[in-house]
């Protein structure tokens, strides 16, 4: 297996993971101190947002110069020392790319809007204003209002899927194309190993420049940006090519891996992998974020996954990002355990996002301390990001051991309860469980590689198989409060249990049913006598007993 087919990535903010220059905002040596405990952990790679050049008007999204480190979080030498330092460790480094737009700051764009001809004016959207000096066409902002800017310098408007500060690159110009391959070869001839691609699904807006048509589901008080539905603004079948050539980049480097950041249903996700398996060798599937936590649900949203992927094309799953809001605050601190027990065993590469494996929670931003610029544009109807991204919670001094000084966002209100130092002498806690459930996927080869079968769901449990011919391992999910009896079939026994999401019933011998209690998780080892090629097992689940 490739080596992120295999692995874990761990999603760095690096604004939030720990600071070393006492400014309140982490850095980049602050991700090189806390490597030994990414090791400790036991994930295999570190995913970085953005690090790059930005006047952060969007925190790091708006680059300014694509092939240097903003000095907030160092210099560029820091950012080859983190890639030695991580290689040495045995982990992999992918970093942001952000190739639908720029900073208005960018060299770039100052180029394109000094003149209507400028060699580098089309390297940007522009468009003249209606007759009647408005936008050219209704396409509106993911962050609020128009998506059109009038520069009164050259009187025409420039298009910004995002801020106005973050206008959009044209990549029907296939200078920009290459200028954006130029820019990922930069990083890879450095040793990176390989990129995430933000918001790679807008890459392409219509020629014809035609109104979006509106949503007819939207109802007021949603958000602004969903009263239309972004049919010419969004994952338009010519984006495809344009990813298929960012693909040739990364092949012309061994062992590198190409993942994308792609907000759309199931059905529509799965084109990203290419025709030929030629796009991203995957993009991140954010379904778990929105799902309704309940066994029914969850089993069904696997089971249509694995159906719409395209022959060979290798599966993920994410539970948290610095868009949504923390999964302890979604599904609760109880269920969180549930929760990673299912990102650990479902097929496929799991992503971890920062503070996860403690389970920080959603934090309380008052209106004072907003930073968030889509929650400043949008106010009032809960877009806010800040609260996802606090600082990363170390120990129980001041400011969670992340900084000496005040940290750029609020430290969340549970610090002095809920940090690694706390969690690391408890062996009960969840940090514990992320540490073990790793370990387990290492040790065994169907967790990682084997197929997913589906077994049940029913009231509250989910319960699926992973298998190799070896290798076959039951999970087991109480995603309710109350207990559920389980009853396994005797060609499945004996059986034992591998790992509980309590972690105080490992190694115990099952035998013909299991009490599985409100909130736990199993991963119960199946007799690999009799019939080993079997893909289902049986087991019959007590209804009665799951409420």
């Amino acid at each position: 297996m490739n080596w992120w087919q295999a692995g874990i990535i761990y999603q760095i903010y690096p604004r939030s993971f720990q600071d070393t220059n006492e400014d309140g905002v982490g850095d980049i040596q602050g991700v090189i101190r806390r490597l030994p405990y990414l090791v400790e952990l036991g994930v295999d790679a570190i995913w970085l947002s953005p690090i790059f050049t930005s006047p952060m008007a969007d925190f790091g999204y708006d680059i300014a110069d694509y092939t240097d480190v903003d000095p907030l979080f160092g210099s560029l030498a820091d950012l080859d020392n983190l890639i030695d330092a991580a290689h040495r460790c045995q982990l992999k480094l992918i970093l942001d790319l952000v190739p639908n737009h720029t900073s208005d700051q960018h060299p770039w764009f100052r180029e394109s809007k000094s003149s209507r001809d400028h060699p580098k004016r089309d390297w940007y959207i522009w468009r003249d204003p209606r007759p009647d000096g408005g936008p050219p066409n209704n396409w509106l902002s993911e962050f609020g209002g128009s998506g059109w800017k009038l520069d009164s310098n050259t009187d025409q408007y420039y298009y910004h899927t995002f801020l106005s500060a973050q206008p959009d690159l044209n990549w029907r110009n296939p200078s920009v194309r290459s200028a954006m391959h130029d820019v990922m070869r930069f990083w890879l001839r450095r040793g990176i190993d390989g990129f995430r691609v933000d918001a790679v699904w807008y890459l392409l807006k219509d020629d014809r420049f035609r109104d979006n048509p509106p949503n007819p589901a939207y109802r007021p008080g949603g958000l602004p940006r969903d009263a239309l539905v972004p049919v010419y603004t969004a994952d338009l079948p010519e984006v495809q090519s344009a990813i298929a050539g960012m693909r040739r980049v990364v092949d012309e480097f061994p062992d590198r891996v190409l993942l994308g950041e792609i907000y759309l249903p199931i059905e529509r996700l799965v084109a990203y992998y290419g025709r030929n398996l030629d796009g991203v060798h995957f993009p991140f599937n954010f379904a778990l974020l929105t799902a309704h936590w309940d066994a029914i649900t969850i089993a069904k949203l696997v089971e249509e996954y694995e159906a719409a992927l395209p022959t060979g094309g290798w599966p993920n799953w994410v539970l948290g990002n610095h868009d949504r809001p923390r999964l302890a605050s979604r599904i609760g601190p109880d269920q969180a355990r549930v929760a990673a027990m299912l990102l650990m065993t479902l097929r496929g590469t799991p992503t971890l996002y920062y503070g996860d494996e403690i389970g920080m929670l959603q934090a309380a931003i008052a209106p004072e301390d907003v930073r968030d610029p889509f929650e400043r544009n949008v106010p009032g109807i809960g877009v806010g990001r800040d609260g996802c991204r606090t600082p990363m919670q170390w120990d129980g001094s001041s400011f969670a051991g992340f900084s000496a000084v005040q940290p750029w966002l609020p430290i969340a209100a549970d610090f002095r309860e809920k940090n690694v130092e706390i969690f690391r002498q408890d062996k009960a806690s969840l940090y514990w469980l992320y540490r073990r459930l790793i370990q387990l996927r290492r040790n065994h080869p169907a967790l990682a590689q084997g197929t997913y079968s589906s077994v049940t769901a029913c009231g509250e449990v989910l319960l699926f198989v992973r298998g190799l011919p070896e290798d076959r391992v039951l999970i087991a999910l109480n995603m309710g409060d109350k207990p559920v009896p389980v009853t396994f079939a005797k060609e499945d026994l004996p059986g034992w249990v591998l790992l509980s999401s309590f972690g105080d019933r490992d190694n115990q011998e099952l035998t013909g049913h299991v009490d599985l209690r409100g909130n736990e998780g199993l991963i119960v080892k199946l007799s690999s006598s009799g019939t080993p090629q079997r893909r289902r097992v049986g087991v019959e689940v007590d209804r009665r007993g799951s409420g």
